[in-house]
């Protein structure tokens, strides 16, 4: 028996079909789409991402088929060991099962397949590490180590397991027990090296950054269960699986406290530079195409939110902020479109906050219409816009209309209370019994006060084509008819005097054109309106 041992083992080892990485990935891609276009990836770290004022995280339109974990398998054959040995392999080990050599047979399989396995999990990418090594790993080669883990799970469930448990019942067909524990003592070592790894991940500390990789790592292991599940039987399959489902819950706990965080980092985020034009602040730019990346992923956030309370969070944000209690419009939106309503809710509360560090009361209102317009448009642009609904949208442009009136009280009505007529002719009702000199202060403040609004506010920066245009076209509105009213007027008792120009600076067409350069950013201090006509 001892000979038939070692020709078993010499067979299995010189018929092993070599495996690289290549085949490896090969065999992945007929098991599910690619997995280059991971949503999370590149996903900066919140805290230096805002600190250092990069715009944003990329854009990744995903449809669920751009996931790790959302196609079907199509091909997964893979020689393991080569076609032509296994009647040799199955003809001694009848022999050896006859002769009640079973569980050296046993131990031969599981020695020789074990430690192929474990090469494969190497070529994948797959190390055994303990968790402290894991919880050490800087953040770049952690995030490689995620996506391999990814494409691991699908790689060794479905394609080297399924075969491994196939060649498993072609060289023990004789005995069924036998069968089962070859499979089982051979996956084991492999499977729970895997499980390891997600285990350490679920209790890794928890950074935004981390959170899609792990929802994908979510997803790949959510979806392999019914494979697993079929793939072990009776004691094993309660041990393997139930292991599964404990690491699924525990990366389902890490979701869960990981978009907690991430809200807490952004109600905490106090960066203290302002915005120096009223531009988009980066906190605004992350958090939205943080989300936008969020909706990608609506069907696990769904699953994992549910029942968690969102509607109670949602109904106390939206009460501490003034807001009426819609029961119907929060029962209507899904568990994450309730999440995501209060993560908003959040980064409005910060750039309210920000908004007030601006010293011009004008410039706090352009700073919310630009970061209030850039939330609206990202949510009406994406799947957003049907999580949070029509009513939301409707309600914040009615914000943005507030803010416009709001800077245009608060940064025009001094210039327009240069062009009223009180006090001029009040006597006579004669505009002729105007004083001249009071006429020339007049225009003289009118002069200063535009000429102050230009040279401050054409360093101001609306990068929205149409808010800029609307705010342009709301200015000219007010001041333009009441600047020709007044000239009209008044204008008559300077003109043709000494120093008139000096006086009557702008004729109306050159005070729209000095009004297009408002909101374009230009670099100032130096600016000053020329006369243009």
């Amino acid at each position: 028996m001892s000979r038939l041992e070692e020709e078993f083992r010499y067979l299995m080892i010189q018929n092993t079909v070599p495996l690289n990485a290549d085949g490896l990935y090969g065999s992945i891609r007929r098991v599910s789409l690619s997995f280059t276009s991971d949503c999370g990836e590149n996903i900066e770290d919140f805290e230096s991402s805002v600190e250092e004022e990069q715009q944003q995280p990329p854009q990744q339109e995903g449809s669920p088929e751009h996931r790790a974990g959302s196609s079907l398998l199509d091909d997964r054959s893979v020689d393991l060991i080569r076609p032509e040995a296994i009647s040799s392999l199955k003809e001694i080990a009848d022999r050896m099962i006859w002769a009640d050599y079973w569980r050296e047979l046993h131990q031969v399989y599981c020695t020789v397949r074990r430690d192929i396995l474990d090469e494969c999990l190497s070529i994948l990418g797959v190390d055994r590490m303990s968790i402290e090594e894991v919880q050490r790993m800087e953040w770049g080669m952690l995030d490689d180590k995620m996506k391999k883990w990814i494409q691991a799970v699908k790689i060794v469930v479905r394609v080297l397991l399924t075969e491994e448990k196939l060649l498993c019942d072609q060289i023990f067909a004789a005995c069924e027990e036998l069968k089962e524990e070859c499979f089982t003592e051979t996956a084991k070592g492999c499977v729970m090296q895997l499980f390891n790894f997600g285990d350490a991940i679920a209790i890794c500390q928890r950074s935004s950054e981390k959170l899609f990789r792990i929802l994908d790592m979510y997803e790949a292991l959510a979806d392999v269960m019914p494979d697993l599940q079929a793939l072990f039987s009776a004691d094993s399959r309660e041990l393997i699986c139930g292991e599964a489902e404990g690491i699924l819950k525990r990366l389902g706990d890490a979701v869960r406290g990981t978009l907690s965080e991430f809200e807490n980092a952004v109600q905490r985020e106090t960066s203290r530079k302002p915005m120096q034009a009223g531009e988009i602040h980066p906190l605004t730019r992350y958090v939205m195409n943080y989300m936008r990346l969020l909706v990608v992923y609506i069907d696990t956030f769904d699953l994992l939110l549910d029942d968690g309370g969102m509607g109670d969070c949602a109904d106390k944000d939206r009460s501490e902020r003034g807001e009426s209690d819609d029961s119907r419009y929060l029962g209507s939106m899904t568990p994450l479109g309730r999440r995501l309503l209060v993560l908003i809710s959040y980064l409005e509360s910060n750039v309210e906050e920000k908004s007030k560090r601006y010293e011009d009361g004008a410039m706090q209102y352009i700073f919310l219409m630009n970061n209030i317009l850039y939330i609206v448009q990202k949510v009406k642009d994406s799947e957003l816009g049907r999580l949070l609904g029509d009513r939301w949208i409707r309600n914040h442009r009615s914000q943005i209309r507030q803010c416009a009136t709001s800077y245009l009280r608060t940064s025009w009505t001094k210039v327009l209370s240069c062009l009223k007529d009180d006090g001029f002719g009040s006597g006579s009702g004669s505009s002729n019994s105007v004083s001249k000199m009071a006429l020339k202060e007049r225009f003289k403040s009118f002069n200063l006060a535009f000429e102050e609004i230009y040279r401050v506010q054409t360093t101001w920066k609306v990068p929205d084509p149409q808010l800029r245009e609307e705010l342009r076209i709301s200015i000219s509105e007010k001041v333009i008819p009441a600047y020709r009213s007044f000239m009209g007027r008044f204008g008559g008792q300077l003109e043709g005097g000494r120093n008139a120009a000096k006086y009557i600076k702008y004729t109306p067409e050159d005070l729209e054109n000095h009004l297009l350069d408002l909101f374009e950013g230009l670099p100032g201090p130096a600016n000053h309106p020329r006369r243009k006509s």
